[in-house]
């Protein structure tokens, strides 16, 4: 009896910074969606009565949009992370960030060309239609294409070094056609910098079904993952599939990256930072693991959205050079911090 009531209490005790981290990211994202709401081009405004067509039409699918792209990356990030066994690893690395800058560039050269046949206005339709399906379905060709230069998931270091290799073709690829094609080369700037500026409603719908469909199963098949921390050999005397389970958290990855990709362009180090400070709060199985990544992803995206609409209002900053900004500075406070360990 006594040991039982132990084992409750260290368990109940076990849970407990779990609960305090839910709890706060919780908090924070209300807050960061009430920000949202309120930021605009004349700085935070709580006049929501004579603003409510205005909020409706774009602050609040910009705001959610914001929190479901930041949720993917972090979600991304957390898998890669797990595959790989590197926290170094970003949602970026197998040529899913390569392979949707290729998608709109080219979306963007021939709208060049078609408009000058077309007219600019039926041009400009058709990429306001083509481009985030062009880099959703670059984003997947190019783990496609990572994939078959690895013959499969079973070898991640020749998986990444094949991410690593396809990424800089596609790459190439993206600089040759924007070079043929001025209009795409301004345009992609944009695309490369990350933006929320133009996430709809359509844009949440699309990132809410994603989250939906990949967190779930990524949390199922998080026991992979969780193997993997003591080796593939462990993880392969314990029954697991792991060639399969791999496979099948690379595609959950791509559809991830590839959707948040899609809707804002390549917002950076979201992916790489949000998992990083889960660790850094709890240690946790790998199932909560990735869903607590998802909503640090989400928070810190939200947040880095309100900071670029307020930085410099009326104008507004990329929201992708903020989250450079600020990543950046976070890894060279923990990389000085490690060598003030060593």
């Amino acid at each position: 009896m006594r040991a039982a009531a132990i084992t409750s209490a260290n368990a109940a005790a076990a849970t407990r910074p779990l609960r305090r981290l839910a709890l706060a990211l919780s908090f924070a994202a209300a807050a960061g969606l009430l920000l949202g709401l309120a930021a605009g081009a004349e700085g935070l405004s709580l006049a929501w009565r004579d603003e409510l067509g205005l909020i409706a039409a774009i602050r609040a699918p910009r705001t959610l949009g914001a929190f479901g792209v930041g949720a993917l990356l972090g979600l991304a990030g957390a898998i890669a992370q797990g595959l790989f066994r590197n926290p170094l690893a970003d949602p970026y690395l197998l040529g899913t960030a390569a392979g949707a800058g290729l998608g709109v560039v080219a979306v963007l050269a021939a709208g060049g060309v078609f408009g000058a046949t077309m007219g600019l206005a039926t041009a400009g339709a058709l990429l306001r239609l083509g481009l985030v399906g062009a880099a959703f379905g670059g984003a997947l060709l190019g783990m496609l294409l990572t994939l078959v230069l690895a013959r499969g998931a079973g070898r991640p270091m020749v998986l990444l070094l094949a991410g690593v290799i396809v990424g800089v073709v596609l790459t190439a690829l993206a600089d040759l056609l924007a070079l043929l094609s001025p209009e795409a080369l301004r345009n992609r700037q944009i695309f490369l910098l990350g933006s929320t500026s133009f996430l709809g409603w359509s844009s949440v719908a699309a990132l809410a079904l994603v989250l939906a469909l990949t967190l779930p199963l990524a949390m199922r098949l998080s026991r992979l993952l969780d193997a993997l921390v003591l080796g593939e050999a462990t993880a392969r005397s314990l029954g697991l599939p792991v060639a399969r389970l791999r496979l099948l958290l690379l595609v959950l990855l791509s559809l991830a990256t590839g959707c948040a990709v899609a809707q804002a362009g390549l917002v950076a180090f979201v992916g790489l930072v949000a998992p990083h400070l889960v660790r850094r709060w709890v240690a946790v199985a790998h199932g909560a693991l990735l869903a607590l990544s998802a909503a640090t992803g989400g928070v810190l995206l939200l947040a880095a959205d309100v900071l670029a609409r307020l930085a410099v209002a009326p104008q507004e900053l990329p929201v992708g050079l903020v989250t450079a900004l600020l990543g950046g500075a976070y890894l060279l406070g923990l990389l000085r911090r490690r060598w003030g360990e060593l």
